[in-house]
């Protein structure tokens, strides 16, 4: 499947919002959804917002309030879903976490706004700020796909050839803080030990209509300077599953076959002391070869 068969330019959404059903959903906060959004969208911050453990019961709190909530936003599986944030580059992958969570509980029709409400707004396409009132649906019963990861899951593919792909900002992956809301948000600061780095906005880059996701072959470049090939298994973590998301669609759409994601993240795996991981700045071990001493 080609990227574009998820991702959808402005104008392309315009047009199939009047040739068939789409619920088009902002996962913006409410002020800023308040202040102009795409006409007929319905605002879900929670897309965003929602943090998840990845115990039974955790994950079935995340089914069931996802299940409601996208129910009562109108998606009763006919649909097609969009979701857009407010540009690629600043929303911390919020529209993509929903094409995340829509995938893992198995919804059949899921698009993401290349660009962002950004974009839209530069297309000169029509803003709106009346409140929208959807039309509440069930939401179906739906055989989910295997792309989530527990806690469990990521222990025990420490040290095995599972990659283990962090996407986090840089200050995050240094160790020099533990979150994005903060240095001290979370209660240790590292990485998942062996884990390989490609931080989230590298799978981006710049159009006349602000930051898009970069091309199939571009991302798979992306990933090969990280030692990363497609038929690899990736197990992708960020802090909250937002980023991640980002990267999950851009790896899914490149052809790279087996990618999971551990939705809890760094939000998790830090607050159990027991859990191991690398702190400090990571060191690349020297390719040079000793120089040999020469005799006098």
């Amino acid at each position: 499947m080609s990227i574009d068969a998820i991702l959808i330019a402005p104008a392309q959404l315009q047009a199939l919002q009047s040739s068939e059903p789409v619920v088009v959903i902002d996962t913006r906060d409410a002020d800023t959804f308040a202040a102009g959004h795409i006409p007929g969208a319905v605002n879900l911050r929670e897309v965003f917002t929602y943090l998840a453990t990845s115990t039974p019961e955790g994950l079935e709190a995340l089914k069931s309030t996802f299940a409601d909530a996208l129910g009562a936003a109108g998606l009763s599986g006919s649909e097609t879903a969009v979701f857009y944030e407010d540009a690629l580059n600043s929303g911390y992958g919020q529209s993509c976490r929903g094409y995340y969570l829509l995938t893992w509980l198995g919804y059949p029709k899921i698009k993401v706004l290349n660009g962002g409400y950004s974009a839209w707004k530069a297309s000169g396409l029509p803003v709106s700020t009346e409140a929208t009132t959807p039309a509440p649906a069930a939401f179906p019963a739906l055989t989910g796909t295997d792309v989530m990861l527990t806690q469990a899951d990521v222990q025990a593919a420490l040290g095995t050839d599972t990659v283990l792909l962090d996407v986090r900002d840089v200050d995050e992956w240094i160790g020099d803080s533990s979150s994005p809301y903060g240095k001290d948000f979370a209660p240790r600061k590292g990485r998942l030990p062996g884990a390989k780095w490609v931080e989230w906005y590298r799978f981006m880059k710049p159009s006349a209509q602000g930051p898009v996701f970069k091309t199939p072959d571009e991302v798979r470049a992306e990933c090969a300077t990280a030692g990363i090939a497609p038929d690899d298994t990736v197990y992708l973590y960020c802090f909250k599953g937002a980023r991640a998301s980002n990267t999950f669609l851009a790896l899914k759409q490149a052809g790279f076959s087996d990618v999971r994601m551990y939705f809890g993240s760094w939000n998790e795996w830090s607050r159990d002391e027991s859990l191991p991981i690398e702190t400090g700045l990571p060191v690349a071990k020297s390719s040079k070869k000793p120089s040999l001493a020469l005799a006098a």
